[in-house]
């Protein structure tokens, strides 16, 4: 039985209507995101998933498209699949993760001007 205690709810998540703030990423060093974004990181320990978004853009397939709608769905048994769409449903990158303690409603990043950030922040 799953011991994921993680949760992020739909009312946080809807506070984030713009960023007063913008973070570096650590890696790819062009790649910027928002205050949502680093609340679902810390909430949610998932700093990676901000890592899979800022290192999908130095792959040319992914970084061609201008905007990107980043989704982790998390299956019962805690695998899950994280793709990458053009934001209208043409899928760029998909990758199986063998494991995720990610909450089981899963979330949807968006990738636009450099910037990671929550829907609602757009």
């Amino acid at each position: 039985m799953s011991t994921n205690t993680k949760t992020l709810n739909t009312a946080e998540l809807a506070q984030f209507t713009g960023s007063e703030n913008w973070y570096r990423h650590a890696i790819n060093r062009k790649v910027l995101f928002t205050d949502g974004a680093k609340f679902v990181a810390d909430h949610a320990g998932a700093y990676w998933f901000l890592d899979e978004i800022a290192i999908g853009q130095l792959e040319p397939c992914i970084a061609a498209e201008e905007f990107q709608v980043w989704r982790l769905a998390v299956n019962a048994d805690q695998t899950g699949i994280l793709t990458c769409d053009d934001g209208n449903g043409r899928m760029v990158f998909s990758k199986e993760l063998e494991f995720t303690d990610f909450p089981p409603d899963g979330i949807a990043l968006w990738f636009t001007n450099n910037t990671i950030l929550l829907p609602s922040e757009y």
